[in-house]
Parts: structure tokens; C-alpha cells; sequence
């Protein structure tokens, strides 16, 4: 989510082609006990499809039409019914009397669904029979997506619309279940899979619509355009309309970068964000492993300060400052959120620390003393490894310090402790290992700790790093 300057004040707000190497993991079987009755021990359903018809109304407050998505079941259990997440119904829940929730969905084929559940954000279908291992298996339902009345990043601002969170999303299931948890209304609360989208989107011809993927557009209905987007890899999609204004422009190391702006976003914002966008897409790539989709869209306004900036594969919603177009930290999130996954509501500090982290090399600060410079803890349960439960219960003003600016330089010093450029080629290894699968605070700590001789589990306690 937005960026955040270790030494500013707490928070504002708060593919083309895969690499060979990291497709070749994807392609990995998982290994699993053959006893039919043994837990979930991989993450199911996988290898998603979506595919995706919607026709907007006259301004793009008002999606409809069906979705459809296949998906694989990874586990030796069988698979009886898959969740389907509805995150932008977080905010509203259920909605009230007249006001229905903004995302509904309805004429479900392939399966049955039950009642709406988690605040109507999850939807469970069961399916007509097991799903073996291993076999495909598809749903399909209708779609209403009501673009909410607010700055957000699923809301409007005036005659521009936001659609992130927006579209019915796959959950995850693993050795600790059904991943149902909630959205707690501050950062990120989302974990799925990477998938392949394919998104049609009708829309009237005075609505220029960035999204994710790359996108294709043609002649519809008299006074309509049909965008059709298309994306591998990724964990999301997302989409904006309105009048925009817009810029195409291709970082010195080849990536396309689709700049997109409201009426009122500065010239200045549009040219800094356009020189950070390029400047870390490229860097960053050099750093953790070159960015897969080939093209990025930044859709920049100077009204998103409700929220601050947010991250989604392939696109980033950016809030403009004279300060700062937060461009370099929702870009690192390609890498870590997006291309190196992690469930955002049981570890937050997996992509939110690691963006900063990345955010501040970019900009080249000092951080030698930034640990030390953060003082106390908020309090002795605080912890760098808190879920979003914790910040949820009566801890929220401890987020933005404990994951951004602790986390950040926690890995600084990691940085200072393993050398910095056995720092670069272990984060390098991690997001290779990890290439558009998901990883979790173990997963790193062994790799961190394969990196050196020492051992880190004093480096571990000292950082609150569990």
C-alpha cells in the first residue's frame, strides 16, 4: 500500500512473457502424502483462469456480466467446494434495507452456492462431486459490481472510477483450512493464487480504462469500446474509467509504462511519477529478477489521500504529492506482493516491509541508524510478525511503525549483518524460489540464514522477527 519515508511522519493513509526458470517451478507437481483422507497441505485451488464479460453503464459507476473460472485442485484431498472472496463488499459488509452491497453476484453454474458469509465478502459453491487431484473443474456466475460513492481504491472521485478489489477473486485453502479472514478496513487483508485473466470490458467510447494486462481495444456499439485485457501470472486485476488523460512512455531497460491522470493531477506529479515509475521498474528488476508483464499502468490522482497509493499486479493507483508520488514503493510491490506472494492478512510485514525496505535503496538513504532512531516498542506484545488480527484489536495506530518503518530497517541491518552483497544475491534467491508463488516469514529466515555462517537467531529475537 501507500509509501511511507522512514523519517516522515506515520502514514498518510493507509505477462508479456514468464521467465523460464520461475515457470518451471510453477509446473512442479506438489508432494503430498497419497492417503485420500490426509489434510490440505498445499494451497488449492490452483492454477486459476479466469475469464470475464462486463458492459458498463453511461460513467463506469455500474459493471455487469458473468465470470467464469477454472481451476485445478493441487491437494491429494478431494475438493468438494471452492470460496470465492468478494472483497469489495469489505467496507459496506451486507449493506442495508435499499442499499445492497456493491459486488453481488448471482446464476451460479457449475456448483451450489450456500448463503453469503464473512460480511458478504465470501461466497462457498459446492461442487457436484469431489474434485480429485489434480482435475480441473470450472464455475461461473453473474455479476453487479456498484462502484461505491468514495475516494477509495474501490470508489469515484468525481468523474473518475477505481475498480480495485472489485472482481470476484478464488480463496485459498492450505494446512490451516479455509482462508476466510476478514477485511479488517486498513491495509491489505488479501491472499490468493496467481492465475491467467482474460477481461472484456464494454465500455462507452469517453471512457479511457487502464487495467490490468495488456489491453487491446476495438470499435463496439455505436459510441462503445470493447477493451479486452488480458494477464498471466498475476493475483488480481484491476481497472479504473474515466476521462483521463494519458502518456506512454519505456524505461531505459525496455518496460512499457502507461501513465494515466485526472484533470487536476499536476504536471510535476505526472513527471516525477513517470521518472520514478521508470527509474525503479528498471532497478528493481536488476535487483530481485527482471518484472514479467512488460507493460505497468500508473493511474495517478491528487484526490487519493483518503486511502494513499495502492498496489495491484500490472497496474498501481498513485496519489501525487509535491513530496512524493509513492511510484517507487507500489512499484517494489510488483516483487513483493505480486510476484513473491504472501497471505497479506496473516504476515503483513511479507510485502508492506519489504517495499519500504526496497523504496529506501531506490532513493539511496541512510539508514545506519534507522533502528535504533525508532525508539521503543509500542508495547512488549508488538512484533514485526503481528497478523492484521492484532493491529485490528485496539493496535492499529502500531501498524504504520512496526511494519513499515521497523520492518524496513530491520532489513537494513539484516543488510549490515550479512554484507550487502550477500544481502543482494539471497533476496535475489528468495524471489527466485518464491517466482509467483507464495512465501512465508520461514521461508525467508532460511533463506537469510543460508545466506551466512552466523547464526541470526539473536539478529531474530532483537528484531521481534518470530
Amino acid at each position: 500500500m501507500t509509501s511511507l519515508r522512514f523519517w516522515r511522519a506515520p502514514l498518510l493513509a493507509l505477462v508479456a512473457a514468464l521467465l523460464l526458470v520461475p515457470q518451471a517451478a510453477m509446473a512442479q507437481d506438489p508432494v503430498e502424502p497419497a492417503d485420500s483422507a490426509a489434510p490440505v497441505r498445499v494451497a488449492t485451488p490452483d492454477r486459476p483462469s479466469y475469464d470475464v464479460v462486463l458492459r458498463a453503464d453511461d460513467d463506469g459507476s455500474r459493471w455487469t456480466g458473468r465470470q467464469t473460472v477454472s481451476f485445478r485442485n493441487a491437494s491429494r484431498t478431494p475438493l468438494s467446494s471452492v470460496d470465492v472472496r468478494l472483497w469489495g463488499n469489505g467496507a459496506e459488509g451486507c449493506g442495508a434495507p435499499g442499499s445492497p452491497s456493491p459486488v453481488r453476484v448471482g446464476g451460479v453454474a457449475g456448483g451450489t452456492p450456500r448463503p453469503l458469509d464473512v460480511d458478504c465478502t465470501a461466497l462457498r459453491i459446492d461442487l457436484p462431486a469431489p474434485l480429485p487431484y489434480g482435475a480441473r473443474a470450472s464455475v461461473s456466475f453473474d455479476v453487479a459490481i456498484s462502484v461505491p460513492d468514495r475516494v477509495h481504491r474501490f470508489g469515484k472521485d468525481g468523474a473518475y472510477r477505481y475498480l480495485g478489489n472489485a472482481l470476484p477473486l478464488l480463496a485459498v485453502r492450505d494446512a490451516q483450512g479455509r482462508r476466510l479472514d476478514p477485511d479488517v478496513g486498513f491495509g491489505e487483508s488479501f491472499h490468493t493464487l496467481t492465475g491467467d485473466f482474460r477481461v472484456v470490458l464494454d465500455h462507452p467510447g469517453t471512457l479511457v480504462v487502464p487495467a490490468t494486462g495488456t489491453t487491446t481495444r476495438r470499435a463496439g456499439a455505436p459510441g462503445r469500446t470493447i477493451s479486452t485485457s488480458v494477464a498471466r501470472g498475476v493475483r488480481d486485476f484491476a481497472w479504473a474509467a474515466g476521462p483521463f488523460g494519458s502518456k506512454t512512455v519505456t524505461s531505459p531497460g525496455g518496460i512499457r509504462l502507461n501513465a494515466y491522470w485526472t484533470a487536476t493531477t499536476s504536471p510535476e506529479g505526472i513527471a516525477k511519477a513517470l521518472r520514478e515509475g521508470a527509474g525503479s521498474v528498471d532497478e528493481f528488476g536488476k535487483r530481485f529478477g527482471r518484472y514479467p508483464y512488460g507493460e505497468l499502468d500508473l493511474v495517478m490522482s491528487d484526490h487519493l489521500d483518503d486511502f494513499g497509493s495502492m498496489e495491484f499486479p500490472g497496474l498501481v493507483l498513485l496519489w501525487t504529492e509535491p513530496e512524493e508520488s509513492g511510484a517507487v514503493h507500489e512499484i517494489a510491490h510488483q516483487w513483493f506482493y505480486g510476484i513473491v506472494g504472501n497471505d497479506q492478512f496473516a504476515a503483513p510485514w511479507l510485502d508492506e516491509s519489504f517495499a519500504q525496505y526496497a523504496t529506501l535503496l531506490y532513493y539511496r538513504e541512510d539508514t545506519a541508524t534507522c533502528w535504533e532512531d525508532q525508539g521503543q516498542w509500542p508495547g512488549d506484545e508488538a512484533a514485526l510478525t503481528r497478523s492484521m488480527a492484532y493491529y485490528a484489536d485496539g493496535h492499529r495506530s502500531e501498524y504504520g511503525a512496526v511494519v513499515y518503518r521497523r520492518g524496513s530497517c530491520a532489513l537494513h541491518d539484516l543488510e549490515r549483518a550479512l554484507g550487502g552483497p550477500a544481502m543482494a544475491r539471497m533476496l535475489r534467491g528468495y524471489v527466485r524460489d518464491h517466482w509467483l508463488g507464495v512465501a512465508t516469514t520461514a521461508d525467508f529466515k532460511r533463506a537469510a540464514q543460508a545466506a551466512t555462517a552466523k547464526d541470526l537467531g539473536p539478529f531474530w529475537t532483537e528484531h521481534r522477527i518470530h
